[in-house]
């Protein structure tokens, strides 16, 4: 993945050993809403300079440079996917972040760090990839300190019971896509010992910008220069963003933006 992506972006006319936030967007924020969602969480959160960030499901690291460089946060990132964690160390490397981020091959039940390490366990679309929330969630309480939050952007089951259009962003086949609904993931953080602080469906917020972004996909806007979510996905990805329009506009899947707190 990393010698794929220093080719795009000399392609682009950029180089990979110095870039910027602008100029690699496109394949580091990989959930619905891009940067602006992940903002938004932010803010919901009322993050603070030089907390401390364990952003699970980091993926190729946009989320954790992003709370790095605009809230002054210090971030661990932890994937499953080697892939994604070397491409994620690379780009930080790139982009003059190193320092303030750091990244964990790990799987998100069993992360090899100190309990109470963490004042905010972030998570964006990684949840609906994970079969064994329970002890994804006990393992969110170790780690987090006494009083911290949960930030989580997450794709949950709407009420329409039709089958998903397959494949999506996190999931080729019905097999490995892992969605619940509100009520039950809600369920699932109480018993974990999570309180919940605010939460909003911000559906209609992410089916627009997946719209828009879905016309650009398919040419209809202009070409972005540079590299872009199908250096990641591969091939299918224009397929995908399509059937995640569909799913959001069917109401298979809904979006939600929340914040909830470590009960003590």
């Amino acid at each position: 993945m990393i010698v794929r992506l220093q080719a795009a972006f000399r392609a682009a006319g950029c180089d990979p050993d110095r870039l910027t936030l602008d100029e690699i967007a496109g394949i580091d924020q990989l959930h619905l809403g891009g940067r602006a969602a992940s903002r938004s969480l932010a803010a919901l959160g009322e993050l603070r300079p030089g907390e401390r960030i364990l952003d699970v499901g980091c993926g190729t690291g946009g989320a954790s440079r992003l709370l790095a460089a605009e809230y002054g946060c210090t971030v661990v990132g932890v994937d499953i996917t080697a892939a994604f964690v070397s491409a994620a160390e690379r780009l930080s490397v790139a982009t003059g972040l190193a320092e303030q981020n750091r990244f964990l091959c790990a799987d998100a039940a069993r992360i090899p760090l100190a309990g109470g390490a963490f004042d905010v366990i972030w998570c964006q679309h990684a949840l609906m990839n994970m079969s064994h929330l329970p002890a994804v969630l006990a393992e969110w309480r170790r780690l987090l300190a006494p009083g911290g939050r949960v930030l989580l952007h997450e794709v949950v089951a709407g009420d329409n019971p039709e089958p998903l259009a397959l494949p999506v962003p996190w999931a080729r086949t019905a097999a490995t896509s892992h969605l619940k609904r509100r009520e039950a993931l809600e369920v699932s953080l109480a018993a974990a010992g999570f309180g919940p602080v605010c939460v909003h469906d911000v559906t209609e917020t992410a089916l627009a910008w997946r719209q828009k972004h879905g016309r650009r996909e398919a040419g209809d806007a202009p070409a972005r220069r540079l590299p872009g979510p199908a250096l990641i996905f591969g091939e299918e990805f224009v397929e995908m963003g399509r059937n995640l329009a569909g799913n959001l506009a069917a109401g298979r899947v809904r979006i939600l933006e929340g914040v909830w707190r470590r009960t003590d």
